[in-house]
């Protein structure tokens, strides 16, 4: 059996209806939640099963045992890697009260070494995808003038000046309710918001529409297990940030961030 498979990339819906129009066994869409609802909605016509892997707002919680040392690369890197133009970015960093401001500390100098140079150029990270995302970005950094702005990067001087570039921003003492802790930026900003209990960490690290990666960092090997039940992600690291690991772990979200799963025994049984 040779499963008749189509990939349908971003666009602006139409296309979406256009290709659906055929009989596929398969639908495999990546991209943003409002074209993903049109793929689904469009191959429900000839009832026909789709993948979706949508974005996400992916959080770290770092809690007081936790070895900062070996988590702060992550903490960074993890956001701003291709720009923060990953599905599975972490852009949200909560941290117990009690380990708070030496978290912020470390991040926000971390920030201030962080240079936006053209990608053929050895920098920490390149310019935005089109002038379009660029305005998008700056229009949530926009919202979070009212925020605690701790740190930033900066852009090249010699960067020409029609590149798409915008320095990385990190936001301390974001409330959950707030635009730019809830919505998908796709863009280098990270924000930092405080928790006192387990509980609490739990409450804002699901209080999103997205579920697609999360990590805890702890020693207490019983907390691990507890919290990564109680995660609503498609994927949990421990001590560690991945995009996605290794060809054998299933990936793929839950929520705004899509279903079904990608890599793994899982996808093989779901495209076939």
């Amino acid at each position: 059996f040779q499963p008749n498979i189509v990939q349908v990339i971003e666009g602006d819906g139409s296309i979406a209806s256009d290709l659906l129009t055929q009989k596929f066994d398969h639908v495999f869409f990546t991209g943003g939640e409002n074209i993903g609802k049109k793929v689904m909605e469009a191959a429900s016509r000839n009832l026909t099963p789709v993948t979706l892997e949508l974005g996400g707002k992916s959080p770290q919680l770092f809690f007081e045992d936790a070895n900062l040392e070996n988590a702060l690369p992550f903490l960074v890197n993890a956001g701003i890697q291709n720009g923060g133009q990953t599905c599975s970015a972490s852009s949200r960093i909560l941290v117990h009260r009690s380990r708070y401001g030496e978290v912020v500390d470390r991040m926000s100098k971390k920030y201030k070494e962080l240079i936006v140079r053209p990608a053929i150029e050895d920098g920490a990270l390149g310019p935005l995808i089109s002038e379009r995302q660029k305005s998008i970005v700056e229009d949530f950094i926009s919202k979070g003038q009212n925020l605690n702005l701790v740190s930033q990067g900066e852009i090249d001087g010699k960067a020409p000046e029609k590149g798409h570039y915008v320095a990385p921003h990190l936001f301390a003492d974001v409330s959950d309710d707030h635009i730019l802790a809830k919505d998908e930026i796709f863009g280098p900003v990270q924000v930092i918001m405080p928790f006192d209990t387990e509980e609490e960490a739990i409450n804002i690290a699901n209080g999103t529409d997205y579920g697609l990666g999360a990590s805890i960092w702890t020693n207490d090997g019983a907390r691990q297990m507890r919290l990564a039940k109680k995660l609503k992600s498609g994927q949990v690291f421990i001590n560690n940030y991945g995009a996605g690991g290794g060809v054998e772990l299933p990936f793929g979200g839950r929520g705004f961030s899509g279903h079904g799963r990608e890599k793994g025994f899982e996808a093989l049984f779901g495209f076939s």
